[in-house]
Formats: structure tokens, C-alpha cells, sequence
């Protein structure tokens, strides 16, 4: 959402609004920030208006919101992760992080303003000249130290990582799209490796065909610079455990099965923010997952 909603008019409805339409199990929420006014920050507010548990401790803008159970909490950083434990209705359980990490030095807007900037030139804005890939270890740490790299159940993180994945700039995109070039970016070649799956492209593996941009539906035009970096920068991860679950008779996992952005057509961008009916900057992720039970699975008759 874009600043607790509150630079839409009536944004807090219309995050509710967007939020029973769409119909999830759990939102990772970022910028859930204090409503102007007397009310919450949004997450609260929004966790309130749905009947469901919320977990926002003492972070600035990180909210899960879930109708599910929550068992446990986890505080990675006030600004790079916040995570729950949730079981469902089924008994089943998963983890689940929101995370956000820092803007600046945006690739996109590197490549659009020096086209002629070398590759390691380019790839230091992910270390050097932003924290993205500092911040990314640090969580992927943390989710080791708490044994979720190790967990018997499936693991999501997602947020706003702020940069394109590797999946995104490749050979073909480069060849299609202005400002993108084919590079091992590396915070999502981190989760690649620390054996994460990126939902979206699971299920749309191609970015030619399904760019899946959430940068940025609001903003076509970067304050006067020029045309945006466009950019499908909002990610959800998925580990899903390596090896079966103790009991023996499950071993569950979360399986993409369809991805899409919301909202599905941007609006005229001659409409001012203030009266936008989507109250964000970002554009939403929706994803559905399955729940696959593999040991059954391996071990059924034919």
C-alpha cells in the first residue's frame, strides 16, 4: 500500500475493498503505516475490519495479515522482516515472512539514466550503492539461525525487494524490452540458492509473455525525469522442505498453481492519485497456492 493508504482519499476502505474482492488466506503487507486520523496502522485496521489475526510488533510499515491461526511470531528487523507461524483450518502449517528492502540506486532507473553503464557498474547498485543484497543475506540468516531453511513445513517470504530478478533480465527480455539487460542479479539469485522458488515465475515462466510489472501503476512518469523503470520488483518465495516430513502418513507442500498482479488494467493516468480506486504505487500480487501432499503421493498404489 502506499504510505498507511493515506494518500488516496478513503485509501483504507479501498485496501479493504481490494482485499475482500481478491479473497485471500494471507496478505504480506508493506508501508502499513499509522492512518491518519485516530485509527491503527493499516494492517491493524485491516486485520480488525476482516476478523483476522495480524502480526506488526514493533515495525514501522511489516504486517501478515491471515485468516488463519497464528502460533508463532518472529522479528527478523522493523524494516526488512516480519514472519509468522500460521496452521490452518486443515491443521496444516507454514511460515511466512513479509519483507521490504532498500530502494535506492534502483536498477532500472540506473540503466535509464547512463545506457552505456558497464555490467559491474550496474550490479554494484545491489551492494554498493543500495544495502539490497546485505539486507537479503541478513534475512536469510536470520530465517537459518530460526531453523526455517531447515523446516519441516513450506516457507514463503514476499514483499518488495526493490529490484528485478534474474529471471526477468534475460536474453529475450533484453532483446524486447528498453532497460533491461540479461544479468545474474543477485538478491534473487540469493533466494534462488538458498533454495527458494519464485512463485510468479512458477507459474509464468516466461517474462516476455507474462512480465508481471508492479513498478509502478500510479506513476508512469518519474517526477518530471522521464518514463518509469518498469519493473516486476514485488516477489513471493517459496521453500517448500527437502526432505519427507516425520509423520509419516504427510508431507505437505505449497505448490503454485496461478499469479496475476492487481490491478489487472492500470487506471487513466491523467486521474490525480488522490481519487486513484487502487490505493497504492505498487501493484498487488495475487497467488495461489495448493497444498500437494507428496508422501502420500510417493508411496500410493498406481
Amino acid at each position: 500500500v502506499l504510505h498507511g493508504a493515506n494518500d488516496v482519499d478513503e485509501g483504507p476502505e479501498k485496501a479493504l475493498r481490494v482485499i475482500r474482492e481478491a479473497a485471500p488466506d494471507l496478505v504480506l503487507m508493506q508501508e502499513s503505516y499509522d492512518i491518519d486520523g485516530d485509527r491503527p496502522t493499516l494492517g491493524r485496521w485491516l486485520a480488525a475490519q476482516l476478523g483476522w489475526q495480524h502480526h506488526q510488533a514493533e515495525s514501522p510499515h511489516l504486517c501478515v495479515l491471515t485468516k488463519d491461526n497464528i502460533t508463532a511470531r518472529y522479528f527478523h528487523h522493523p524494516w526488512h522482516g516480519v514472519g509468522v507461524r500460521i496452521q490452518d483450518a486443515a491443521d496444516r502449517e507454514f511460515v511466512a515472512y513479509s519483507t521490504w528492502i532498500d530502494y535506492r540506486a534502483f536498477a532500472g532507473y540506473e540503466l535509464r539514466d547512463n545506457p552505456n553503464i558497464a555490467d559491474g557498474d550496474l550490479l554494484k547498485a545491489e551492494s554498493v550503492r543500495s544495502a539490497r543484497l546485505p539486507q537479503t543475506e541478513a534475512l536469510l540468516k536470520h530465517l537459518d539461525e530460526h531453523g526455517h531453511l531447515a523446516a519441516d513445513v513450506p516457507v514463503l517470504v514476499g514483499g518488495d525487494w526493490n529490484t528485478p530478478s534474474h529471471l526477468d533480465w534475460t536474453v529475450d527480455a533484453e532483446r524486447v524490452f528498453r532497460r533491461v539487460r540479461a544479468l545474474p542479479l543477485p538478491v534473487s539469485l540469493a533466494m534462488a540458492e538458498a533454495g527458494f522458488t519464485d512463485a510468479f515465475r512458477s507459474v509464468h515462466p516466461n517474462p516476455v509473455q507474462h512480465p508481471g510489472i508492479t513498478w509502478t501503476p500510479l506513476f508512469r512518469e518519474r517526477s518530471g525525469d522521464g518514463p518509469q523503470g518498469f519493473a516486476r520488483i514485488d516477489r513471493l518465495y517459496v521453500k517448500n522442505p527437502s526432505a519427507w516430513d516425520p509423520d509419516p502418513d504427510h508431507a505437505w507442500h505449497l505448490v503454485p498453481s496461478a499469479g496475476s498482479v492487481l490491478p489487472e488494467v492500470w487506471e487513466d493516468d491523467a486521474i490525480p492519485v488522490r481519487e486513484r480506486a487502487f490505493p497504492s504505487d505498487h501493484a498487488a500480487v495475487l497467488l495461489e497456492l495448493e497444498w500437494q501432499d507428496l508422501q502420500r503421493e510417493a508411496t500410493s498404489e498406481p
